[in-house]
């Protein structure tokens, strides 16, 4: 389904060829046609050489005879990956090769050109696995000649056509928003650009268009969207990348409702658009409260079960100490008996979670707390577990902690009993009802769970004063198979919610005017109602071609330490630069 548009559609021809490599079919028998593309594979048989001729768009095999070669010094040393152009007669195969779309015709060469030799390739390109990602990511203009990266790379164009396509039907306006502006960090840190002509100042590499896109629906366009680059400065993983993309959507006069129905309405273009799938509308809905308490996680998994139990009742008259004194106490019944071995690692995982510990217990077994457990709690235990042979795993703490490390051992769980295995099920859900703000140790105080302009419930706005904990947000993620998509929320239009907001978030009226004045100002002049949400694109295409690492569909990534080893970035710069910019750097060892 990527590549939708065949060659028939579309005028490929070009001075140096007269069809792509992946074109000529048995209908073409006894043309003369002119290819040219890279040379995927040599073989030499008696006194032919047959060559693998790749582009984008497939692979034609090539006969070239030893009196053709003959006359030609240098095209007895051309190297895979080489450039070559070649003019010559199709001709019908006498073995067809059913695995390739071509595998019925062959081209008989009367004229090579040599157009570029290769040098000797650095890396695997017919085995991912046996090269480095740091090899891949040094010579990625290399990798990216691969199949399977081709694909994902021919997919992504295809996904972000397929939106630009449903918004554009939708009656949104794509409208960029500046990629140098202001920086007010809340969340994860800015990128700062130095400015040369107003010296000691700088710009802020935007970590969503957010602001912008409010102000858009101040300035009435009434449906936004856009294709956004972002970035920010944060620690990295397999789905995150110090810049990203984000389809960014605003909308005016809208309701949580609206909301869904637009982004269901997307998803479900998408996916039959680009991979023919149907998908079921509406999406279920999940409180985080439920989510928590469920399966631990606010981007839950749903294609497997292991919920979490909260077993706090059970154990309120327990012996066990471990158990008395904790805020609750939860377990997942896993089915399947494990070794000491295994749940030693197990353990290892919730404590990264700051759990203190992993009690287990499994019917039949002295091992674990089971001498610690009366008949009546072992009965009511095993109404959860059917009387099926099984594991229980318990963390007692704090409700947080208990539910993050479950959450965390659930999914260990899964993968070491290839619950998730390869489904090709699509999980959406929509989790909604977040808190407003949580509290934040590190800075004692409370810090929006979203942003600060996600707008609080409207029965909730009482609390903001005197538990300001305990409000929750108008705010909403869709995730799907455990990965959040995106996030959005309906904000807050109206400038006196806005600056109680501020003021719960100890953000002073002096701080607010810094960071945020020119928000403050607009919301000022007429504001309509609005909300949005944003989705990761990477994510979005990691998902659709299967690849769980979003470095796998982004053509030019950064490593996990946010180098670009092809080009050597980050670099130091000269010193007339720095002195430009009137800067000076600190010199470390």
């Amino acid at each position: 389904m990527i590549n939708k548009k065949s060659s028939e559609d579309c005028d490929f021809k070009t001075s140096l060829r007269t069809h792509t490599c992946g074109e000529l079919r048995k209908s073409n028998a006894g043309e003369s046609v002119s290819l040219a593309g890279w040379v995927s594979s040599i073989r030499t048989h008696g006194s032919v050489v047959f060559v693998d001729l790749r582009d984008r768009f497939g692979i034609t095999q090539v006969v070239i005879s030893e009196s053709l070669l003959a006359k030609s010094a240098e095209l007895n040393h051309i190297r895979k990956e080489s450039v070559i152009r070649v003019e010559g007669k199709v001709v019908e195969k006498p073995a067809p090769n059913k695995a390739l779309a071509t595998g019925e015709i062959e081209v008989q060469a009367e004229k090579v050109f040599l157009l570029n030799n290769s040098s000797p390739i650095p890396l695997d390109l017919e085995n991912k696995d046996a090269v480095t990602e740091e090899t891949r990511l040094k010579y990625r203009f290399l990798d990216l000649r691969r199949k399977e990266m081709q694909r994902n790379i021919a997919m992504r164009h295809r996904i972000t056509k397929a939106v630009r396509d449903y918004f554009d039907r939708a009656g949104f306006l794509e409208i960029e928003t500046p990629v140098l502006g202001k920086s007010t960090p809340e969340g994860a840190r800015d990128y700062l650009v130095p400015s040369r002509v107003n010296k000691g100042k700088f710009y802020a590499l935007p970590q969503s268009p957010q602001i912008f896109k409010q102000l858009c629906m101040v300035a009435g366009f009434d449906r936004y969207f856009q294709i956004a680059r972002c970035f920010r400065d944060e620690d990295l993983r397999a789905d995150r990348q110090p810049e990203f993309t984000q389809i960014d959507v605003e909308m005016s006069f809208v309701s949580e409702e609206d909301i869904y129905r637009t982004v269901e309405g997307l998803m479900k273009h998408l996916f039959k658009e680009v991979l023919g799938e149907d998908l079921k509308t509406p999406f279920p809905r999940m409180s985080y409260d439920e989510a928590m308490l469920r399966f631990g996680s606010d981007k839950p998994d749903l294609r497997f079960g292991l919920e979490i139990h909260d077993v706090t009742e059970i154990f309120k008259n327990t012996t066990f100490r471990v158990f008395q004194n904790a805020e609750c106490v939860r377990c997942i019944v896993a089915p399947a008996t494990f070794s000491r071995k295994e749940i030693d690692k197990l353990t290892e995982v919730v404590k990264l979670y700051g759990a203190k510990g992993l009690a287990y217990y499994a019917p039949g077994s002295d091992g674990g707390i089971a001498k610690f457990l009366s008949e009546e709690e072992r009965n009511e235990l095993g109404k959860l577990s059917e009387g099926k042979e099984s594991t229980f795993f318990f963390v007692a703490d704090k409700k947080r902690v208990a539910a993050e490390s479950l959450g965390a051992l659930r999914l260990a769980l899964a993968d070491k009993l290839n619950l998730r295995g390869e489904s090709k099920e699509w999980k959406f859900v929509w989790i909604t009802d977040f808190p407003l703000m949580e509290w934040s140790e590190e800075e004692q105080r409370y810090v929006s769970m979203h942003h600060p302009f996600t707008s609080p419930k409207e029965e909730d706005l009482e609390l903001l004063d005197e538990n300001p904990e305990k409000a929750r947000s108008r705010a909403y993620d869709l995730t799907l198979n455990g990965t959040e998509l995106g996030g959005g929320s309906i904000r807050i239009h109206d400038n006196q919610i806005q600056k109680r907001v501020f003021k719960a978030l100890k953000i002073s009226e002096k701080e607010a005017e810094e960071k945020f004045g020119f928000l403050l100002h607009a919301l000022s002049f007429g504001a309509p109602p609005h909300g949005g949400i944003a989705f990761g694109l990477d994510r979005l295409v990691a998902l659709m071609t299967g690849n769980s690492n979003i470095r796998e569909v982004i053509p030019f990534p950064k490593t996990k330490n946010a180098e670009d080893l092809m080009m050597g970035a980050p670099s130091e710069v000269s010193e007339e630069q720095l002195r430009e910019l009137g800067i000076t750097v600190e010199k470390h060892s």
